[in-house]
């Protein structure tokens, strides 16, 4: 699917225009009320983007312009590996479950679904390009690079200071009914 296509789609999409409130870009985060995932999944328990888990890290997915999705989100001292930077693990999950939902939307706008399909990670690369400061919001965004049938292949990358810190590509894949993830965001 071409790039135009896919925005138009995404644009014209019933889905989208059931979406109100969702941010067109990511300097207009402060102003929407629902992310991603407490528009469809509001009693997810992820530790990454559960907004059901007041422990977890509560990402919250946008769609922002061209396809892509956006995020901002603010790093706390118990977050980091040495002073001032961010654990890596931390960012392989802010940027695995941030793909995984620019996986699922893709997927539900594409395919034209009602709702939101389950979708798990099948594997994923993180790159370390320097260390991710906490002092300051991260910002990820993340985008559909190619897809067949039910698998997606998500490019991300985590931002921070105005620099990439690290990317990630990913394959994603929404999962049938009996697996144990099927469920897990209804």
């Amino acid at each position: 699917m071409t790039h135009n296509l896919f925005l138009s789609k995404l644009l014209d999409s019933p889905i989208r225009r059931k979406s109100i409130g969702i941010a067109p870009a990511l300097s207009n985060l402060a102003c929407v009320e629902k992310s991603l995932q407490e528009t469809y999944a509001p009693r997810s328990i992820c530790y990454g983007c559960g907004p059901a888990n007041p422990q977890g890290l509560q990402i919250r997915s946008f769609v922002g312009e061209n396809g892509e999705l956006v995020a901002k989100w603010q790093p706390q001292p118990h977050h980091q590996a040495f002073e001032g930077a961010l654990n890596g693990g931390v960012i392989g999950t802010l940027l695995d479950c941030h793909c995984n939902w620019t996986a699922a939307y893709h997927l539900m706008i594409t395919q034209g679904l009602e709702h939101i399909p389950a979708t798990v990670t099948a594997e994923y690369t993180i790159r370390m390009l320097r260390p991710t400061p906490v002092d300051a919001p991260v910002f990820l965004r993340a985008r559909p690079v190619e897809t067949g049938g039910s698998k997606v292949v998500v490019e991300g990358e985590l931002i921070a200071h105005g620099e990439v810190c690290a990317t990630c590509r990913g394959v994603f894949v929404a999962v049938k009914p009996g697996h144990p993830a099927y469920h897990r965001w209804e």
